[in-house]
């Protein structure tokens, strides 16, 4: 087994083990079988790293410091869509808050194609905005807003991108 697959079975056991909570002998069974399915079937599907020598490598190959900003960015992105969901709840509680639909140009300084994904998704899945576009050569995207706020790129950057992008530079660039 590649390195990556063995990553992939030790996370698939700890979700599934976390899922089935309390653990018993049958469980563990299962989710070890289950994690080495899951392993073997998805374990050379990751897409290739690039890093800062433009040289590639499995996005399983992560650094020690990688990995803990990955587990960082994970309660960040969760707390940036509660709050997202209170604000898009918010609004359709009370329906005579105005509202400011439109488009934004957003500047990222990220130039992995996996880099830009992570964040034009964690745009997306965060209520309330949604990626439309991605120039990456100019390094804009152009995101939905149900409230825009400020059409300035620099501002609006400030508000949509730059909680995500900063950390997200750490783990993928």
């Amino acid at each position: 087994m590649r390195k990556s697959q063995i990553i992939l079975f030790i996370l698939a056991l700890l979700v599934w083990m976390l899922l089935t909570w309390p653990p018993d002998f049958q469980h563990l069974i299962i989710g070890i079988l289950v994690a080495i399915f899951v392993s073997f079937m998805t374990g050379d599907m990751f897409a290739p790293l690039e890093t800062k020598g433009k040289q590639k490598k499995d996005m399983m190959s992560l650094t020690g410091s990688r990995y803990f900003w990955f587990l960082y960015y994970i309660p960040l992105f969760i707390w940036e869509c509660i709050k997202a969901n209170i604000d898009v709840a918010y609004r359709v509680a009370h329906p005579d808050l105005p509202i400011n639909p439109g488009i934004v140009k957003v500047k990222t300084t990220l130039k992995s194609d996996t880099g830009l994904t992570f964040l034009a998704n964690s745009i997306t899945l965060t209520p309330g905005t949604m990626s439309v576009d991605i120039d990456p050569e100019n390094g804009y995207l152009y995101i939905h807003w149900i409230d825009v706020k400020d059409k300035d790129i620099q501002k609006a950057t400030e508000i949509i991108v730059q909680n995500f992008e900063n950390v997200l530079k750490r783990i993928f660039e």
